[in-house]
């Protein structure tokens, strides 16, 4: 590597080559990328959920997450309704977002779906 110190304004200053400059920027960021890689698999040892892009796609599109998640654990209407002690057309009803639901029901539905709680519940809602 080629370097050349120089003082500008008191300050001392290493200048060299582009290419080579260029070369350092590429090995901090592979060293970023892979240190990166190294604590997202620590994370998912450590028992963390990785959501498909998929699922995050359409919750981002605007889909019910009630909905998405539902499908995303592979369960129809009827086996979430069970679940939480509802009906299937109360479940069919909160996916359409077209009838509310008691806190202790969207709690249900948090823990049937293993989500947090803020991740299902209608913005709206107080």
């Amino acid at each position: 590597m080629t370097v050349q110190i120089i003082e500008v304004a008191g300050n001392r200053m290493a200048v060299l080559p582009e290419d080579e400059y260029r070369q350092l920027l590429d090995a901090v960021e592979d060293r970023g990328d892979r240190d990166a890689a190294v604590e997202a698999e620590r994370r998912r040892l450590a028992g963390e959920e990785y959501i498909p892009v998929s699922v995050m796609d359409r919750l981002l599109a605007g889909e019910s997450p009630v909905k998405v998640w539902r499908q995303y654990r592979g369960l129809t209407q009827g086996e979430l309704a069970s679940r939480i002690g509802v009906t299937n057309m109360s479940v069919s009803n909160l996916e359409r977002g077209s009838r509310g639901a008691k806190m202790q029901v969207w709690r249900a539905l948090s823990e049937a779906l293993d989500v947090p709680l803020e991740d299902i519940l209608p913005e709206d809602r107080p």
